[in-house]
């Protein structure tokens, strides 16, 4: 693993440079500008996470935080806080071992979030990394209202060489997702991901057509392992946020993926979402890549963003 750590690292940290120019040259500007630790001192700092993303009630947790442990280490230095702020900052976001249980077990995984978000991507990189695994993949095209997730799925299957269980546009998600449960139990599959759709403005329909998708699971697969993973483009910084939210009221978010962070200054936001909705980052992307969605790992992501060496 060494080797392709340090690969996917070098990636994060050059992935992460607009954020921690957006972040990180300001807070570093704090410190240094400062010569105690006081009320300037904390509103400043408070600012710039605000600006970078981490929202307020994050940077509010963080600030507290920091604070906390200054006094309790009776720090005077402002220049002593970069790594009080680093590791409070991983606190916010840590994932545990437990949050990849679906990886290790037969499971069903719901793959939902918006178009233009690198949905139909992360099922078809995520089918062709459990597929290297040695493990038994099938797809379902079960966003059936884009013609073009439907192409597209179909030519990450067939790159991975793993099964895909598919109808015509426009026909009805539910019916998709019956085939490929069936399908799934016939060939004693060990992981079934569900492309499905994501229509956030008729939040009612999708509702529905989610409750129609988890009650065919529930019916034919009982015992199944349950995973739904929210995919999220990180450019969109504070909407992914809301997006997140909205998306946690119809359905029963486990995990979150987080896509185009290579692309973005607002990489603050996968902290901030973390933290305010207590649903882990479970992966993020930063390229085009099958191996560029790697699981999140807290102390890299905040280590990349530092430009601390592991």
């Amino acid at each position: 693993m060494g080797e392709k750590k340090t690969g996917f690292f070098g990636k994060l940290v050059k992935g992460l440079t607009k954020t921690r120019n957006n972040i990180v040259q300001g807070i570093d500007a704090i410190f240094s500008g400062f010569s105690s630790i006081d009320e300037d001192f904390y509103e400043e700092l408070e600012e710039i996470l605000i600006m970078a993303d981490l929202g307020v009630k994050t940077t509010t947790a963080i600030i507290e935080d920091l604070r906390a442990k200054v006094k309790e280490n009776k720090i005077k230095d402002p220049s002593e806080c970069r790594e009080l702020l680093i590791n409070t900052i991983k606190e916010q976001m840590t994932v545990a071992e437990t949050d990849y249980e679906f990886e290790n077990r037969k499971s069903i995984v719901l793959v939902i979030g918006v178009n233009g978000v690198g949905k139909t991507t992360t099922v078809g990189k995520l089918a062709g990394q459990y597929k290297a695994q040695g493990k038994k993949v099938i797809v379902a095209a079960a966003d059936t209202f884009r013609a073009a997730a439907i192409e597209q799925l179909t030519e990450w299957a067939n790159r991975a060489n793993v099964e895909i269980i598919s109808q015509k546009e426009g026909s009805d998600p539910a019916a998709v997702i019956y085939d490929a449960v069936t399908a799934f139990k016939a060939r004693n599959a060990d992981i079934l991901l569900c492309d499905t759709a994501g229509r956030l403005h008729n939040k009612k329909n999708l509702m529905e057509e989610l409750k129609k998708i988890n009650r065919i699971i529930d019916r034919e697969c009982p015992d199944i392992y349950r995973e739904t993973l929210v995919v999220l483009d990180s450019t969109t910084g504070q909407n992914a946020l809301a997006q997140a939210k909205e998306f946690n009221e119809v359905a029963d978010l486990s995990g979150i993926v987080l896509t185009k962070l290579d692309g973005t200054a607002k990489g603050g936001i996968a902290i901030a979402i973390q933290s305010e909705l207590n649903i882990p980052v479970k992966y993020i992307g930063i390229g085009e890549q099958i191996d560029d969605l790697q699981k999140f790992n807290a102390t890299d992501f905040v280590n990349a963003l530092f430009e601390k060496n592991q």
